[in-house]
């Protein structure tokens, strides 16, 4: 089948198709994690989502450069151009040097990434690498006359940007609403407007991390660093930005200025962004109590947890969402997410293979329902990544698997082309596109356990002990253990 790609691009707020610049080539930038604490669930969210596109372009033959970058500097309290930068703090409260702060929660960062099994990107630059090339960025600009200095400070001059472009094209704002609307912030006595942003701030003395420039001691602006990175990495000019919705307004609106007013291009013809998360209707955040780091989601430690929930059935439990959609926490959520997870999980394992003695005649209308429900899969996903209508098809296909897997259907009434597209289909999207694992206690013990359980079942039907047959039957369901029984006896089991 042919296969067209539709992306909903922030930028224009349509659904557009995508045509990389490059053809069979994809560059994509995602700004990754300031490196001062724990990585929350919101960033996971974000992450895994790119990772969901990240994996179906590979999937879909493409060669990608993916870059998410490390902010380890420059990234101040207010997420304006006032305020200690976060590492700093941090690093005084806790008497270390910064770099052991980035260091501490850069591992962090990736053993999490890796817990939810996260691809890693092509490349993954950090802000405190990449000094020159800002400072580079900031010479440009001011050669355009889109930039002025104070006091070793250098800002971008937003109203005189807007004079030729358009600066809330990827918010949708009007600038006059912005000027109006825009509370004052400190520092802005050194600026010209207030819409206006540090590309280079000078150091006070007390400031843990500086660098000489033209201007004397200083750091970069936040949303320097990611220009300075992306147009390394992916050139003026590329196919994919991404991030979350709250970098949106500010954070992404001025990279496209900064990147204009240097090279007269807008970075990424595609800009994506994903949703928040919330707490039974609630957004999440630390002051209401209703916010979980990974780890409490895992051990169930976090008071608003029942239970403790595995990596991949949280994965699983984001992916049953668009990704521009907001997803909701609650316990009767992610329990649902759960069933569902392993009842895909245990058809993942199974490899049902052709019986030996096929049927002559093929069930045409079987035969095109499993072909309809593999094109489904990709259908799924190129309307605009749509987890929740691959898993749909996906769980259409678990059924027939299973039915295969255990011989209460005969293989033989599709086509041998047809029986392993079905396979590789499931496969190719449950393990390589969604990026499912199947957990340990979905592996080879349990299947062996399993194995034991139905062999003691037969012994006790040959033997015509029924009563002990049905109650090993009836125990397992009562424990979420469904045993398939057939014309050759009890061959096959599965969760429920």
């Amino acid at each position: 089948m042919e296969q067209k790609l539709f992306v909903y691009n922030t930028l224009t707020r349509t659904k557009e198709e995508f045509i990389p610049l490059n053809p069979g080539h994809v560059g994509m930038y995602v700004c990754g994690p300031t490196v001062y604490s724990d990585v929350h669930l919101g960033n996971c969210r974000t992450f895994i989502c790119f990772d969901l596109i990240y994996r179906y372009l590979l999937h879909l033959g493409y060669k990608v450069r993916y870059v998410r970058n490390i902010t380890d500097a420059g990234h101040l309290e207010s997420d304006a151009d006032e305020g200690e930068d976060k590492i700093s703090k941090k690093a005084k409260i806790a008497q270390l040097e910064p770099m052991e702060i980035v260091q501490k929660y850069t591992v962090d960062f990736h053993n999490v990434m890796q817990i939810f099994n996260v691809l890693p990107p092509s490349i993954e630059p950090t802000a405190t690498g990449h000094i020159i090339e800002q400072i580079e960025l900031v010479k440009a600009i001011l050669d355009k006359g889109f930039a002025y200095e104070v006091d070793g400070s250098i800002y971008f001059d937003v109203e005189k940007y807007s004079e030729t472009n358009d600066y809330g094209a990827l918010n949708g704002r009007k600038l006059e609403d912005m000027l109006n609307n825009t509370r004052t912030l400190g520092g802005q006595e050194d600026k010209r407007g207030k819409l206006d942003f540090a590309l280079w701030i000078k150091a006070k003395p007390e400031h843990l991390m500086k660098w000489p420039s033209p201007w004397g001691l200083g750091f970069p602006g936040w949303h320097l660093e990611c220009s300075a990175m992306s147009n390394k990495y992916l050139g003026h000019q590329f196919d994919i930005h991404g991030g979350g919705m709250d970098l949106m307004p500010t954070h992404h609106t001025n990279e496209i200025a900064q990147n204009i007013a240097c090279c007269g291009k807008t970075p990424a013809n595609y800009w994506i962004h994903t949703n928040m998360l919330t707490t039974n209707g609630q957004k999440m955040s630390k002051s209401l109590g209703n916010s979980f780091l990974p780890q409490e989601l895992f051990t169930g430690s976090h008071p608003l947890l029942k239970k403790g929930y595995s990596p991949m059935v949280v994965r699983f439990f984001f992916m049953q969402a668009s990704y521009r959609s907001t997803v909701d926490f609650s316990n009767d959520a992610i329990d649902a997410a759960e069933i569902f997870y392993k009842k895909l999980a245990e058809s993942a394992k199974k490899q049902p293979t052709l019986q030996q003695n096929p049927l002559t005649a093929i069930d045409d209308e079987t035969d095109k329902a499993i072909n309809t429900f593999c094109d489904d899969c990709y259908n799924g996903m190129n309307d605009n990544f749509n987890s929740p209508k691959t898993l749909e098809a996906l769980n259409n296909l678990s059924k027939w698997i299973n039915s295969y897997a255990a011989n209460t259907r005969n293989s033989g009434e599709i086509t041998a082309e047809t029986f392993e597209r079905m396979r590789k289909t499931y496969n190719d999207f449950f393990f390589d596109v969604l990026g499912l694992k199947l957990e340990d206690s979905d592996n080879a013990d349990t299947d062996e356990l399993m194995q034991l359980i139905i062999k003691l079942r037969n012994e006790a039907k040959t033997n015509k002990d029924y009563a002990t047959s049905d109650k090993i039957r009836e125990g397992l369901k009562s424990i979420g253990f469904q045993l398939n029984d057939n014309k050759q006896g009890t061959t096959d089991w599965l969760r429920i």
